[in-house]
């Protein structure tokens, strides 16, 4: 992936903070990506978690798979959810580690923090810890967690290396991640030439690298024992014809990965 300038990564920035800003804003307006509980029960959410959730978390869900479908994290665990959102997957892990875990959402968006705290507290969940901040620089200490989760966010973020090496710093020894992101299957000039619409990024498709690459970049950072599995055609239910042609050409789907920390 071709190195970026500083003001194409702040305009990267800027397009997903009003992409998902707007998402946490109008839940019922449709977007060009699938939202809300329609979305979750496509991509295998079973209904009887949705509704343990409140209806504002779910509503203003804009994942794609469902990261705790690979397991979940026991009772007692820190958890991390990369890209929190308003907190559909936060308030699972939350609920599935209990009284004596914690799970830090962060987030770029100062919206949906501020949208998950809400549902936090509707919850009674005081184990929730809003986190804003970047994935690039996590502002957490070395070794704190013990799961990673994500949902669709890894793709949006320019500088990758960067991320997956805080990943790896903030995971404890023989720490997991299990992620949802998006791959494409194709990564010619094409591609290459609509990174540079940076405009774009926050839909979901031109920031995302291949499988082999997403593995290289994991290896790269120290993890082992990589998974890729559950391919999804995500972009099958979007509501766009044009955003499900042009995830088509570059064969963009979402997968679920595992990995350790070595």
């Amino acid at each position: 992936m071709a190195t970026m300038t500083p003001n194409q990564r702040e305009n990267i920035f800027t397009a997903v903070k009003s992409m998902y800003t707007d998402v946490a804003s109008c839940p019922d307006k449709t977007f060009h990506f699938p939202t809300g509980r329609l979305a979750c029960e496509y991509l295998g959410y079973p209904a009887e978690q949705l509704d343990r959730l409140p209806a504002e978390a779910v509503g203003s869900f804009a994942g794609v798979g469902n990261p705790l479908a690979a397991r979940p994290p026991p009772p007692g665990a820190h958890v991390l959810d990369i890209g929190s959102g308003s907190g559909t997957d936060t308030l699972l892990a939350a609920l599935q580690v209990g009284p004596s875990g914690r799970v830090y959402g962060l987030d770029l968006t100062r919206a949906m923090l501020e949208r998950l705290t809400e549902n936090a507290g509707r919850l009674g969940l005081d184990t929730v810890v809003p986190v804003e901040g970047n994935a690039e620089s996590i502002p957490l200490p070395d070794a704190c967690v013990d799961v990673i989760i994500s949902n669709g966010v890894i793709n949006l973020v320019p500088d990758k290396p960067a991320v997956f090496a805080q990943l790896h710093r903030v995971l404890r020894p023989d720490g997991r991640l299990q992620i949802c992101d998006v791959v494409i299957s194709k990564d010619e000039e094409l591609i290459e030439a609509a990174r540079e619409m940076t405009w774009l990024w926050a839909e979901c498709i031109v920031g995302a690298v291949t499988e082999p690459e997403y593995m290289q970049l994991l290896q790269s950072a120290g993890f082992s024992d990589i998974r890729l599995h559950t391919p999804q055609d995500y972009f099958a239910r979007s509501p766009s014809a044009k955003t499900r042609q042009v995830a088509d050409s570059f064969q963009a789907h979402s997968v679920i990965i595992e990995a350790n920390r070595s």
